[in-house]
């Protein structure tokens, strides 16, 4: 018995140490480790790259009709956006015609009073109650034509480009139609207390790299009681524009600024904010954040991020997108 008891032990103490020996695995070896870090480290597909580009072979990018541009430096003077109206030239037609009436009116009505007063007193001369008739008739032309001419300014502002409102070639061509009137308004402070030099204008749903108008030609004009802000009017050399059309309206402020300028095709969107490929390399196009908030009329002007001479993606810019965020894309 006592024999015995030592063996029993002897048993145990072996089977706890194999016990023991099993609970515990081997550490995992240095390849093991690397090929760990490198799955964890590597984007799953469809998610974007730490850099935010993409790399394409030659054949790809022929595939795809990626084209790039290179970014040119340029001056860009700060502008305040407003709205404008194109006026019916109706209107202006109608305080043109009373303001030639009321010319017409008071000469007569004055060299009448002339030659009334030239005859007073001599034979023959009418009474003096026609006298009378005739300056009391001048007053009411000359009062006339004062209000005809307090209507156009109104209509037109008080310091219009031209100087004789009756024989001006561009009030005839406003009253024909030929030339349009813009009225821009501003909010209050945008563009400060003077006058713009010129105003860009482009229709109301136009997207930048549209097609714009410029005038310089602007002056003060009445305020617009169904727009508040500071208005004035411009006049519109186009054909393209129509009576009555609303249309955004650019007035430039502030210090000319150097930078570079992005074209409109180029612009993507993505989680909200506006990007565009930038080649850095041949074949590795990289993803860079778009300032938009400067649009000019060929597309946008940046200060920082880009520079000149970067080459820009402006063809299949969309695609590039839809390739980097979902790599299994192809191009059809």
């Amino acid at each position: 018995m006592n024999a015995i008891i030592p063996t029993l032990r002897l048993a145990v103490c072996c089977l706890s140490a194999a016990l023991l020996i099993g609970c515990h695995k081997p550490p995992p070896t240095a390849d093991a480790a690397a090929q760990s870090t490198e799955a964890k480290d590597k984007p799953a597909a469809g998610e974007e790259s730490a850099e935010g580009g993409i790399e394409l072979k030659p054949d790809e990018i022929k595939k795809m009709g990626i084209a790039t541009t290179e970014a040119k430096s340029m001056m860009h003077i700060p502008e305040a956006s407003g709205f404008g109206a194109v006026i019916a030239h109706e209107t202006i037609a109608q305080a043109v015609a009373e303001v030639a009436t009321a010319v017409a009116g008071e000469r007569q009505s004055r060299s009448a009073l002339a030659r009334a007063q030239k005859l007073a007193g001599t034979p023959g001369a009418m009474p003096v109650e026609f006298l009378e008739a005739a300056e009391r008739q001048a007053q009411v032309d000359q009062a006339g034509l004062l209000l005809a001419q307090r209507r156009l300014s109104t209509a037109l502002g008080q310091n219009p480009p031209w100087k004789d409102q009756a024989g001006s070639p561009e009030l005839a061509a406003l009253a024909g139609g030929h030339i349009k009137l813009v009225r821009a308004t501003f909010p209050f402070g945008a563009v400060g207390n003077s006058i713009p030099v010129a105003l860009r204008l482009t229709r109301i749903n136009a997207t930048p790299g549209a097609k714009s108008w410029e005038s310089r030609s602007v002056w003060s004009a009445p305020a617009d009681s169904s727009i508040p802000g500071r208005s004035f009017f411009a006049l519109l050399k186009s054909s393209e524009v129509g009576e009555g059309e609303r249309l955004l309206a650019w007035a430039p402020v502030g210090s000319a600024e150097s930078g570079v300028q992005v074209p409109a095709a180029a612009a993507v969107i993505n989680g909200g904010k506006y990007w565009c490929y930038v080649e850095e390399k041949p074949g590795e196009f990289v993803r860079t954040e778009l300032d938009t908030s400067m649009p000019t009329a060929d597309g946008y002007f940046v200060k920082s991020g880009i520079s000149a001479g970067d080459k820009i993606v402006t063809s299949a810019a969309g695609e590039l997108l839809a390739r980097e965020l979902n790599p299994s894309t192809t191009a059809d």
